[in-house]
């Protein structure tokens, strides 16, 4: 098969490149190296079978001409990270909203399927944990910037569900929770990663709030392995699907959890959200997906621990 992958330089984006071409398939990326890196896929310059053109999916020629020779697109451009989503909210939404409607108006021209990645970010401050695809969704208020990435993710997925009934654009929607691995960076508020940099580094482990929030982190591997398998499914189109783990850890105990496995003094401290985001800032206290739904339907479970997740990023920050 032939994929086209937006955002296919950024952390999942070249896993899932690295999945499809060890699987036979042909994969062509594009990307703005906004937040991606031409790094991520680096290694894969010269593969048979794959190509990357660097450029916007605002280009609208370029996007129609790629999405004209893929059978399957998956949709990861956006704007990612909570430090990004505080900083840029009028790109956060710019980019998700309008990046979404030209990938679906493409695509339906030629039916192509489409896969869009969506967020664990979507069912805001509700208490129904775990998160359950077809639960209510609480968002915070429209003055907290913080929850203008789960609105226009949210916008993304009603549009894609409209397309789907409307046209019967062939679509699926997957909230990923919290994944991680090697080549994910912390410069936009990813947590692992930048726990990792600074206790390797000497520096403190800065856990922001009272670090009782607890979030449950899914291998990047074992991610890809899902999307790779659901579009093999023909009854997944038109589902939403959760994608994570369901192991859940306190981020107090996760920088504990790395110190440890670095074999690093660092001394974890605590800052206040006012401080490393803005006044007013909202979190979600607990972020637990409910995975029956995509379990019964390929036999999804996660296999990476969570250990092992933190070695394999302590691995290639060292490297």
């Amino acid at each position: 098969m032939r994929f086209l992958l937006t955002g296919g330089a950024g952390f999942i984006g070249s896993h899932l490149a690295d999945r499809l071409l060890a699987g036979g398939h042909d994969v062509a990326v594009l990307d703005n190296l906004s937040t991606g890196s031409i790094d991520n896929i680096a290694h894969l310059k010269g593969r048979p079978g794959f190509g990357y053109a660097i450029d916007s999916i605002t280009n609208e020629p370029l996007l129609a001409e790629m999405i004209d020779r893929a059978d399957v697109v998956f949709h990861l451009a956006a704007a990612v990270g909570v430090k990004l989503i505080v900083e840029r909210p009028v790109q956060t939404i710019e980019t998700n909203v309008h990046g979404a409607e030209v990938v679906l108006r493409h695509a339906n021209k030629k039916q192509k399927l489409v896969v869009i990645a969506s967020t664990s970010e979507v069912y805001g401050k509700s208490q129904e944990v775990p998160f359950r695809e077809d639960a209510d969704l609480v968002l915070g208020a429209t003055t907290r910037h913080r929850w203008a990435y789960a609105c226009s993710k949210l916008i993304d997925e009603f549009l894609a569900l409209a397309y789907w009934k409307e046209y019967s654009l062939p679509i699926v929607i997957v909230r990923l929770f919290n994944t991680v691995g090697p080549r994910q960076t912390g410069r936009y508020g990813m947590v692992l990663p930048r726990f990792v940099r600074q206790a390797l580094g000497g520096e403190p482990i800065t856990v922001y709030g009272d670090g009782t929030q607890s979030r449950s982190f899914t291998s990047v591997t074992d991610v890809v392995d899902a999307l790779a398998a659901l579009v093999e499914e023909p009854r997944a189109v038109g589902q939403v699907f959760n994608i994570g783990s369901t192991h859940e850890i306190r981020i107090l105990d996760l920088a504990s959890r790395v110190r440890t496995l670095t074999g690093s003094r660092s001394e974890i401290r605590l800052v206040p959200y006012e401080e490393a985001y803005e006044a007013g800032f909202e979190d979600m206290p607990r972020r637990v997906p409910d995975i029956r739904r995509i379990h019964d339907l390929i036999g999804f479970t996660p296999r990476v621990a969570l250990d092992d997740i933190i070695r394999m990023v302590i691995e290639h920050q060292r490297a």
